[in-house]
């Protein structure tokens, strides 16, 4: 019994630390993330990022085409209230409250962190400047597989992706 009962317990401490460092990272923000990255000198690449329409995601919500794409998806009510809508037209839409920092901004639609992970670990310069200290504390490098997550055929919009000709589109400057 003792042998059991002490399985038990390593088994829900592994458990619960695993939960734990997942969930661990915070989401900041766009906001946050345009205070290092909107200068012409690192890129711009907030900047970059307002001329896509990830950054116009949540707004589109409000459009009568949106209203019409989700009545025929057989989504009743405000798109910008639906569920069905706002978990890829708004970053960390489906993340716990407790996750989003204080500043972070639904309205701003498809944020840095859709691509590149809840940023609270990674956000400071000292972290930034070194790209694999920065990946060890939660930023991801966009791929096929993240962009899948909405660009997929239950999307009602959905008319294809390929990522190799969209990325381009998205792909931030580097800095100088």
């Amino acid at each position: 019994m003792r042998k059991i009962l002490a399985a038990v317990t390593a088994f829900s401490i592994v458990a619960c630390v695993s939960v734990f460092a997942e969930g661990a990272y915070k989401y900041v923000g766009v906001k946050k993330c345009s205070m290092c990255h909107k200068s012409e000198s690192k890129g711009n690449q907030y900047g970059q990022w307002l001329s896509t329409e990830h950054a116009k995601a949540y707004e589109r919500l409000a459009s009568p085409e949106a209203a019409e794409t989700a009545k025929a998806a057989g989504v009743s009510g405000n798109p910008q209230e639906a569920p069905q809508c706002l978990k890829c037209h708004v970053t960390g839409y489906e993340k716990d409250g407790a996750l989003l920092e204080e500043g972070f901004a639904k309205e701003d639609g498809v944020q840095c962190e859709a691509c590149h992970g809840a940023g609270s670990d990674y956000k400071a310069m000292s972290t930034m400047k070194d790209k694999e200290k920065a990946i060890a504390a939660g930023l991801t490098v966009p791929t096929k597989e993240v962009c899948i997550k909405c660009h997929n055929a239950q999307s009602p919009n959905y008319k294809g992706f390929d990522f190799d000709e969209y990325y381009p589109l998205i792909a931030h400057p580097k800095g100088k």
